[in-house]
């Protein structure tokens, strides 16, 4: 569970039915992953540099996705 708190401390700040916070947390996230994502998509067109930016971006991806999903569960108090 530190390993998850060191990687991901904002979920962790959300307190179990607090709606308030969950949303502020998702909102974060979505705008966060928006602005980069637009980012690497423009960055993504230079030929050489783009295979770079593409699998940042995945891995990004992954990070907001997983991010998401602990929102979700330290809301619904599983976490």
């Amino acid at each position: 569970m530190d390993f998850l708190k060191k990687l991901w401390p904002t979920p962790f700040k959300i307190e179990k039915g607090n709606v308030a916070s969950f949303l502020i947390q998702l909102i974060i996230f979505i705008i966060i992953t928006a602005v980069v994502g637009v980012l690497i998509g423009v960055l993504s067109g230079i030929p050489i540099i783009g295979i770079i930016f593409s699998i940042v971006g995945s891995l990004m991806g992954l990070y907001t996705l997983i991010g998401i999903v602990l929102c979700v569960l330290r809301f619904a108090g599983v976490v």
